[in-house]
């Protein structure tokens, strides 16, 4: 059997240590990891989370890990389902973009039950087993490229099935082969339908599942259950030519490609709107351009946006109010928001935002168009966006980004980060919480005990 690729991701998490780690790299991890948790505490209170608890708490009892920002406890796959649902759950989370998927939402929820359920994981161990799920996750996306949710496939769930299933596996100590198992037990459970972005609550929950097939993955190797091993390599029913629906449009040389060297966490971007990743750019731009000559949204006769094709197909459908999912998806919704509102985060998403005639009616002045030669530049460019205005005197501007804030080189300041935290965190915690919980993840190296992260998020 040839599967050099599965076995080269699982070599490398299982052999994976916190002292091969840059220095760098291990700072990048921590406000990483600092981000999802604040995003996951201000989900707690929303109500698709909500429900979702409520339903695993009927059909279980004795849970003995937490969901983040309750009293409540639940068994480990139903915390990680909870709890990633929670990351993911108001489009504040990190996002891959290259590698189109939001790792923190796949990966801590696993990695944190693990750790309740493993007596003394030590901070720098989970720091590595993160790690390992923060570099794999990324690398089956770039093996996939754009055009994986271009099909419809929502790519953050389905690759990141291998993301939570390879920390996991390093923070459980399972040995290459069995590590091998628990990519393969894992890449069987992928699913993801990117359709519920037109308002359905289940596109909050496809990361958590996502989460919860991965751990599913690693607790099931752990006791030598057995998967595809080559789920990757297979030529029938291997994840890559079966999600694909071909031979040769995918990449596997990408999933080892600089294992070691070049790490992915540092190409993982943070939010700071409360929308999908794929609109960001286009508010840079727009937040430059009123900076720069201090227009009204009264002002503005037309919104043009030229970008990717998978952006346009992604984000640049017709408006309709089905929900709060369909608000923060839509690209000419969080437009006309960010004109009207001045902001485009949290407080601006509320129940009420959905139907507001202001924003439909400016909405519908901005249209969306897939500009080949953006497309052409590739994985790495498809947030890519010229942004054209034509305000109603006739005046003309333009403004092109290709990397938002919070990304690559714009990445965005510890204080920043830490400031985002606090203000999510504060919904679910008291401040004092809240301010050990950041102490905690910024020393993670220091901790004895993992499970302390979430013993310190429970209410």
């Amino acid at each position: 059997m040839d599967n050099r690729y599965t076995r080269g991701l699982a070599e490398f998490a299982s052999g994976l240590t916190y002292e091969a780690i840059p220095p760098e790299v291990r700072e990048r991890l921590k406000l990483l990891i600092l981000d999802a948790l604040g995003c996951a505490l201000y989900g707690a209170q929303l109500e698709w989370c909500r429900l979702l608890r409520e339903t695993l708490l009927q059909v279980e009892t004795g849970g003995i890990c937490a969901v983040w920002g309750t009293r409540d406890w639940l068994s480990a796959p139903h915390a990680a389902l909870a709890n990633g649902t929670q990351v993911h759950g108001f489009e504040l989370d990190d996002v891959h973009r290259a590698g189109v998927l939001h790792v923190g939402a796949v990966v801590l929820p696993a990695l944190i039950a693990v750790a309740e359920l493993k007596d003394g994981l030590s901070g720098k161990e989970f720091l590595a087993a993160a790690a390992a799920g923060y570099e794999t996750g990324p690398r089956v996306g770039l093996c996939m490229g754009p055009e994986h949710i271009g099909q419809g496939w929502h790519s953050g769930a389905t690759v990141g099935v291998f993301a939570a299933a390879a920390s996991s596996s390093r923070a459980l100590n399972l040995d290459v082969t069995r590590t091998v198992h628990a990519l393969g037990i894992a890449g069987t459970q992928s699913a993801g339908l990117m359709a519920a972005q037109y308002g359905a609550m289940v596109k909050r929950m496809h990361a958590g599942r996502s989460s919860q097939s991965g751990l599913y993955g690693a607790l099931l190797a752990e006791r030598g259950f057995t998967g595809i091993e080559d789920v990757f390599e297979s030529e029938y029913g291997g994840f890559c030519t079966t999600f694909s629906r071909s031979t040769d449009r995918f990449d596997l040389t990408k999933l080892t490609a600089g294992l070691g060297t070049t790490w992915q966490t540092m190409g993982v971007a943070l939010k700071f709107y409360a929308c999908v990743g794929s609109n960001h750019t286009t508010l840079d731009a727009l937040h430059t351009l009123k900076s720069e000559h201090a227009f009204r949204a009264e002002d503005v006769d037309t919104i043009t946006v030229h970008g990717s094709q998978v952006t346009a197909d992604h984000v640049g459908w017709k408006y309709e109010p089905r929900g709060l999912t369909a608000a923060q998806l839509n690209l000419p919704f969080c437009v006309a928001t960010f004109l009207l509102e001045g902001d485009c985060f949290v407080d601006q998403f509320d129940a009420a935002a959905v139907t507001d005639p202001r924003r439909m009616a400016l909405a519908e002045r901005v249209s969306v168009h897939a500009d080949p030669a953006i497309t052409a530049l590739g994985a790495k460019h498809r947030h890519s966006v010229r942004v054209e205005v034509l305000l109603k005197n006739g005046t003309r501007l333009s403004r092109s980004a290709d990397t938002p804030r919070g990304s690559d080189e714009n990445f965005a300041s510890p204080a920043g980060i830490v400031a985002k935290f606090e203000k999510l965190a504060a919904h679910a915690l008291p401040a004092k919480r809240v301010g050990e919980l950041r102490d905690a993840v910024l020393g993670l190296e220091d901790l004895q005990d993992a499970a302390r992260l979430a013993a310190l998020m429970s209410q």
